[in-house]
């Protein structure tokens, strides 16, 4: 498993710039996978939004005509936010997931069990963060299908790196910097991390306590609460447990799981509902969670997490 996870993590560490490669050639026929173009459809998203704040700091409310030089200038700088290619590759991939499971085993992608549950707990503020959610999660569903994805559901750092793009591109002057600054400032007035839908379900998993081990049952929480409470419970980037649910990442997943604290027909169960084909290796009960967590260590120290 251990020269299995190596492997895979090769495969994480190339994503970036093979996706910076994919994303910067102007060939879409070539490059016409559904991942690559929604990932591309986001970005494409997150230039006109960055573009539209602009126009209303200047008094404009009708979005004017764009040259292409400057959106493309403007998508290849955000490519190169830190993190952001990988954040929007994760999105691209939850949607999809969501999508196959939802085929495959008629998972509604917004409403879960364990959703449906907390709507229904006797906490006041349990019920009220899970029904928000609800709507998030809606949003997200439809936003992804339709390649968009709105700038305050982007994560802080992320947010404050696509902002930086846009104060750059406006230039230094007097009077373009008062605009720039202007609307970086509606933007952050309407920001609210802890509303977002990461956030929403941060807290919906973290304020269940112990009995967030339901959370990490792909068919009754839904795989966007599954990838919050395996990022929460095995100590990883919430990106980087989406992406080990592909299947070129098995021993990732697996380690994951067992980090997380599940027992090995739990993790068999998981594996299940998203590589119905594929068996645990031998030996793995073997395998305990303190051990599977200080691999998954070393291997975060490898790839820089």
């Amino acid at each position: 498993m251990r020269m299995e996870l190596m492997q895979g993590d090769a495969m994480l560490g190339s994503i970036t710039p093979i996706l910076r490669h994919l994303l910067a050639n102007d060939d879409h026929s070539v490059f016409g996978d559904e991942i690559i173009a929604r990932v591309r459809g986001v970005l494409a998203d997150l230039v006109g939004q960055l573009l539209d704040e602009l126009a209303k700091a200047g008094g404009t409310t009708e979005k004017a005509a764009r040259e292409d030089t400057l959106v493309q200038s403007l998508v290849h700088d955000l490519i190169d936010v830190p993190g952001l290619m990988t954040h929007i590759h994760a999105l691209a991939m939850e949607w999809q997931l969501n999508d196959r499971l939802q085929a495959r085993l008629g998972l509604d992608p917004v409403l879960s069990p364990l959703l449906q549950a907390l709507i229904a707990s006797p906490d006041t503020v349990t019920a009220g963060t899970a029904m928000n959610l609800l709507a998030s999660q809606a949003r997200f569903i439809q936003s992804l299908r339709r390649m968009q994805l709105p700038l305050t559901e982007l994560p802080g750092d992320l947010l404050h790196g696509a902002l930086l793009v846009m104060r750059t591109h406006v230039g230094s002057e007097p009077q373009a910097d008062a605009l720039g600054a202007k609307a970086e400032a509606a933007i952050r007035a309407r920001y609210d991390e802890s509303r977002c839908r990461l956030g929403l379900i941060a807290r919906l998993v973290t304020g269940m306590g112990g009995g967030a081990v339901a959370a990490l049952s792909i068919t009754h929480a839904g795989i966007a609460i599954f990838a919050s409470a395996l990022s929460i419970a095995s100590g990883q980037d919430r990106d980087l447990a989406v992406l080990c649910t592909n299947e070129n990442q098995l021993a990732r997943l697996a380690l994951a799981l067992r980090a997380s604290g599940l027992k090995t027909g739990a993790v068999e169960e998981q594996f299940l509902s998203l590589h119905p084909d594929v068996a645990l290796p031998e030996g793995f009960d073997a395998l305990g969670a303190d051990r599977a967590a200080a691999i998954l260590a070393v291997a975060g120290c490898r790839l820089g997490t």
